[in-house]
């Protein structure tokens, strides 16, 4: 913008006015520019600290979370296996015992399915306004048909209103006519359907139907029938816990004959929960990695001494010191109290390091593996200290959260003393160079007076020597 105004050199003085006031600016701005831009520095490493610090967090917890999922628990001191996934499949809890298991499914528990009367006019039949009532068992739901009502908009409002009870409503066009058809979700003997309140509709789900009558389909509700070891066992559902002790039986075909048995195996799982411990240290290793890169000072290739973005930070230094505190205090187990008896010990560095030849022993000679579990996923177990220890710090609402919000604002305000200063440097450089173009045009002129004086002293002094 400058350069539009006058050329580097003054006309008047010869002298470079840019350099000159470029170096004027300098001087008055150099040391707020460079607190601004050192300070920028330092809170935009520290942002970036504390984001990676949270990532870290996140990430740790995120391991424990999948590591405690109660649809597929870790930790388990015995693994069970079915030698027919087709009629049986099994999972063991970590009070399951070892041993061998012989399982005949008879027959699987199934739901109640009726239909009403066939309707000769098809799914567009008229029904009658009235109250109609669904029970199942000690159940009843009411579903309040208005006048006008079809087949097919009573079946409509049963889906909408009974779907959340697990009833739902079909039609099927067959011989005779169109039938309306419930089923339910619920399994066992006594759980039949029936229907009443509106004739048409009325169905008795203890009948069989017949012709074009109403009743059930097939047959009656039924419970899961099968024999453990020879000893007879029913359920209402297909999966079915404690049948065996420490054990759930999920059912899922009909033996083919009650001869053919299928075998379940359950034996201890010490591979399963090495498997586990590993994945909880390799989690908390990379959290403790990540901490120290950001805490630790270095030397770059000059010899200076270059800080973490979170080097001496008090609020790191206390997360540091709580997360470690869970790993050494004791827990509220019978035998196993503490993770050092399972060979885990906190090496010079911070991380973690897991001896097997020691969890070994603890497996087969001590009998710990029945204990492991709830060391780390019970009631105050070391999930649930360490995520107590965390969430102050990295929670929604947390410190950390807390900390990134007052940097962002400092940021902030760092960014508007850079535009300030920006507005200065310009409006400095317009006024100094104003102020040195209006001295250059005044020498400038003062030089052409004096040439022109010089001039006439000149021709004067040239008429002298001439006469």
């Amino acid at each position: 913008m400058m350069a539009t105004l006058v050329s580097s050199i003054g006309q008047g003085t010869g002298l470079n006015i840019t350099d000159m006031v470029s170096a004027l600016v300098t001087a008055d701005t150099a040391a707020k520019k460079a607190q601004i831009t050192r300070q920028t520095s330092n809170n935009t490493a520290m942002i970036s600290g504390v984001g990676s610090l949270r990532s870290a967090l996140t990430a740790f917890q995120d391991a424990m979370k999948k590591l405690n999922d109660s649809s597929a628990p870790s930790f388990n001191a015995y693994a069970a296996k079915s030698a027919n996934e087709a009629v049986v499949k099994v999972t063991s809890g970590n009070t399951a015992v070892a041993g061998s298991y012989s399982i005949v499914v008879n027959q699987l528990a199934t739901g109640s399915k009726v239909a009403s009367q066939a309707f000769a006019g098809g799914s567009t039949s008229a029904i009658s306004a009235g109250e109609l009532t669904v029970s199942q068992g000690a159940n009843s739901w009411k579903v309040n048909v208005a006048s006008g009502a079809t087949l097919e908009s009573v079946r409509d409002q049963i889906n909408k209103e009974l779907g959340v009870q697990g009833v739902s409503a079909n039609i099927i066009n067959g011989e005779g006519g169109a039938r309306l058809v419930l089923s339910s979700t619920t399994t066992g003997a006594g759980s039949d359907l029936s229907v009443s309140g509106i004739s048409e509709l009325a169905i008795d789900g203890t009948t069989k139907m017949t012709g074009t009558g109403a009743g059930y389909i097939t047959d009656l509700a039924k419970d899961a029938e099968l024999t453990i070891d020879g000893l007879t066992v029913t359920s209402s559902k297909n999966t079915i816990d404690n049948a065996i002790s420490g054990m759930k039986l999920e059912l899922t075909g009909v033996s083919a004959s009650a001869t053919s048995a299928t075998q379940i195996t359950v034996e201890a799982d010490n591979t399963g929960l090495q498997t586990s411990i590993q994945a909880f240290v390799d989690a908390y290793n990379t959290l403790q990695k990540t901490i120290t890169s950001l805490t630790t000072t270095s030397r770059d290739s000059d010899d200076n001494l270059v800080l973490g973005p979170l080097t001496n930070d008090p609020t790191t230094r206390s997360l540091l010191g709580d997360i470690r505190k869970v790993l050494s205090e004791v827990g509220a187990g019978d035998q196993l109290t503490s993770l050092s008896q399972l060979g885990i010990n906190t090496t010079k560095d911070g991380t973690l390091e897991f001896n097997t030849t020691k969890f070994t022993t603890a497996m087969n000679d001590k009998k710990l593996g029945a204990e492991v579990q709830e060391l780390f996923t019970g009631t105050n177990g070391i999930f649930e200290r360490m995520n107590k220890a965390i969430d102050p710090y990295n929670a929604t609402d947390g410190s950390l959260a807390t900390r990134k919000a007052n940097l962002d604002k400092i940021a902030k305000n760092l960014a508007d003393q850079q535009t300030a200063l920006d507005r200065r440097t310009e409006s400095l450089t317009e006024s100094l160079t104003k102020k040195f173009v209006a001295m250059d045009t005044a020498v400038a002129k003062l030089n052409a007076q004096a040439d022109q004086i010089k001039s006439v002293f000149d021709a004067l002094e040239a008429q002298a020597k001439n006469s």
